[in-house]
């Protein structure tokens, strides 16, 4: 027990890091849409690209990549890791173009641990235990609430391409829930980054991904690919290596938490009572989720 808590902890606080950076990334990808004029899958390939190109950068100046493996098991994780983070940003970005940010936003995140655990019980035969049921179940109605638009119409498409992003966040936290041997959580970024990066890529260019030469610009360019992308995604690989995947997917529902209060101190936006109901609900659930096995 004195050493399962402690990884228990490191693992949590890791989830918790990778959910709030992933939360500044919304307001970072927004600024950098509008101010240099770019379509959102040229944003989700810049924050790939950017990403995976310091990742790496910095795994080469540290000595990181002194003895990598270059096993076939490897290349398959790192090959599946890119197609997936591809899948998962063009579904999201779809989605929001079809519908909303608000819309993509809640079916995407909230849709993934329902996915994990329903692909955890068909793989275990087992139902989830009660607490996984009760933080599930109030972390979709905590997220419903924190984001609710009374009398927002839904798009059927834009709903389907949300839930194809979920799966495909699901499916990247199942797979990287297994170790590689050799294959720690930077590595596994900056390369799948850099392959879902290049994906995107000639999709990106078609619509266009020249930016304005200002610092302001730039500056948000590389903070997207440093802070919600490398770093979050580092944590959060981190995180599962010993932690349950529906947990770890709970986790993600700190971004619109986060992206919400951060809207409120740097944009002004205001959040009515529905909105603090759901951001209370929402913490509820998340320390259920954490606090209990």
């Amino acid at each position: 027990m004195s050493v399962a808590v402690p990884t228990r902890a490191r693992s949590s606080a890791a989830l918790v890091l990778a959910g709030v950076l992933w939360g500044t990334g919304g307001l970072a990808g927004s600024l950098l849409a509008s101010r240099a004029g770019l379509h959102p899958l040229s944003v989700a390939a810049y924050r790939l690209l950017i990403g995976g190109v310091i990742a790496t950068g910095y795994l080469w100046l540290t000595g990181g990549l002194r003895g990598f493996p270059r096993t076939a098991q490897v290349r398959r994780r790192l090959l599946t890791v890119g197609g997936l983070f591809a899948l998962f940003q063009t579904s999201y970005f779809a989605s929001v173009s079809l519908s909303s940010v608000s819309v993509a936003t809640m079916t995407t995140i909230g849709s993934a641990p329902v996915l994990l655990a329903v692909a955890t019980a068909v793989k275990t035969r087992r139902l989830p235990g009660a607490w996984t049921a009760v933080s599930v179940a109030g972390s979709l109605v905590g997220l419903a609430l924190l984001q609710w638009t009374p009398g927002q119409e839904v798009d059927v498409a834009g709903v389907l391409f949300a839930l194809l992003a979920a799966a495909g966040f699901a499916a990247l936290t199942l797979v990287t829930a297994t170790r590689v041997e050799g294959l720690d959580p930077l590595p596994t970024t900056a390369f799948g980054c850099l392959i879902g990066g290049a994906a995107l890529a000639p999709a990106a260019l078609w619509f266009g991904m020249a930016v304005p030469f200002q610092a302001d610009v730039l500056a948000l360019v590389v903070y997207f690919g440093v802070v919600p992308t490398a770093l979050a995604y580092a944590a959060y690989f981190r995180g599962l290596e010993s932690a349950h995947p529906v947990l770890a997917a709970l986790s993600a529902l700190l971004e619109p938490l986060t992206a919400a209060l951060l809207s409120m101190a740097v944009l002004g936006e205001r959040l009515g009572a529905v909105g603090w109901c759901g951001a209370v609900v929402l913490i509820a659930a998340l320390t259920v989720a954490y606090s209990r096995p």
